[in-house]
Order: C-alpha cells, then sequence, then structure tokens
C-alpha cells in the first residue's frame, strides 16, 4: 500500500515536471498582463512565469493544448507503455473548465498547486484527479480505472512479474485504508484524514518542491 501510494504521486508530479521539461525550452513574446495577474494567483515569480509562457507558446501557438497533444507529449516519457488512458484522466484534472482544452492559465495553476501548493492543496488535487465524474467521492469502479491505466502506462517491460491481479490489489488495500466507513467510496474528508497521517504520503508530497 504504501509503495502505492508513493508510486502514484511520484507519477501526477512526474508529469508536471517531464511536461515542463518539453515545454520550456525556446522563447517567444509574453502577455505581461496576464503574467501580472498569474503570479497573484500562483506561487510562481513573473520571470518563472515568462520562461513558462515562452515555452508554452513555442510548443503550442495557438495557446491551448488539446487532449490529442497532451497525450501525445506525455506517451513520449513511457513508450514501452500504454499511456494514454492515465493521461486523459490527467488531462481531465487540468481542464479546469471543462471546455476540452488547457490553456497556460490552467497548466499553470495546476503546476504551481503540484509543485509549490500546500499539503492540503496538493491533495485536493490528486483527490479530483481520482474522482472521476467530479461527484465528490471516489468509487471502486474509478480507483480501478486508474490503477489500470498506471499499469497500463508502465508496461510489462517496467513490471515483467506483475500479476494480472495487482491493480485490483492496490484497489481494495486503498478502500481498506481510506473508506473509514465502509460505504463504498472515499469521500474527501475520509482522503485527506487517511494521507494526513501517513508519513510516507506525507514524505512524497514534498518529492519535487523545488524542481523549477
Amino acid at each position: 500500500y504504501m509503495y502505492r501510494n508513493q508510486n502514484i504521486s511520484m507519477h501526477i508530479k512526474k508529469v508536471s515536471f517531464l511536461f515542463v521539461l518539453h515545454i520550456c525550452t525556446n522563447f517567444l513574446s509574453h502577455r505581461p498582463e496576464r503574467l501580472d495577474r498569474l503570479v497573484q494567483q500562483t506561487s510562481f515569480s513573473r520571470k518563472e512565469l515568462q520562461v513558462l509562457y515562452r515555452g508554452f507558446k513555442n510548443e503550442c501557438p495557438s495557446g491551448v493544448v488539446n487532449e490529442e497533444t497532451f497525450k501525445s507529449i506525455y506517451s513520449q516519457f513511457f513508450p514501452h507503455g500504454d499511456s494514454s488512458m492515465y493521461a486523459h484522466f490527467l488531462f481531465e484534472a487540468f481542464d479546469t473548465h471543462n471546455n476540452g482544452s488547457v490553456s497556460f492559465e490552467d497548466f499553470v495553476l495546476s503546476l504551481s498547486i503540484i509543485l509549490r501548493g500546500s499539503i492540503n492543496d496538493k491533495l485536493n488535487w490528486a483527490f479530483n484527479l481520482y474522482d472521476l465524474n467530479k461527484d465528490g467521492c471516489i468509487t471502486r469502479e474509478e480507483m480501478t480505472d486508474i490503477m489500470n491505466s498506471i499499469y497500463d502506462m508502465m508496461g510489462k517491460y517496467t513490471y515483467p512479474n506483475m500479476r494480472d491481479s495487482a491493480p485490483k490489489d492496490h484497489v481494495d488495500n486503498f478502500f481498506q485504508k481510506m473508506d473509514k466507513n465502509n460505504d463504498g467510496v472515499v469521500t474527501i474528508e475520509e482522503f485527506l484524514e487517511t494521507c494526513q497521517k501517513d508519513e510516507n504520503i506525507m514524505q512524497s508530497m514534498h518529492m519535487f518542491d523545488n524542481v523549477i
């Protein structure tokens, strides 16, 4: 269970870090008024936002990333598996306006939480990722979809001896630990309470605090 939580947390942060490395390679013009607003809304400095914006515009001249582009970028970091489903879930978490695209603002607001947010902010973001239909609770079916997508992404190359039952075993462990009242769903309150009492999860929350 401990390894699973560290693994999931690592993947959430890893995609953001790798995505930043991918887009922040070239320099174009920026829009000062947007950056001024984002300095107030995020934990990034104006200079950091300028670098992020220039790279984002270079990778996505239209100013937005659609899901297919997001999947294509993400797949480069997991060549031995199928990352499409996990990238779909992650894209939906970044797409805060539910309009099928991720703008620069969407991207840096989430990135600010993942990399420099408070523990509660990071856990809330993770909960939102797992709560696929955004109804305020995580069902066994949702966590099963998440776990299957993670194992598909890592591929047999990464886990050559993995049992077919491994995703289900992780889901069972998750609910045994998180579902305090045994009602078949995990609420945000149960999620936060359990995670905050788990030393390994708390340590993993700080893993990439200073990557950029």
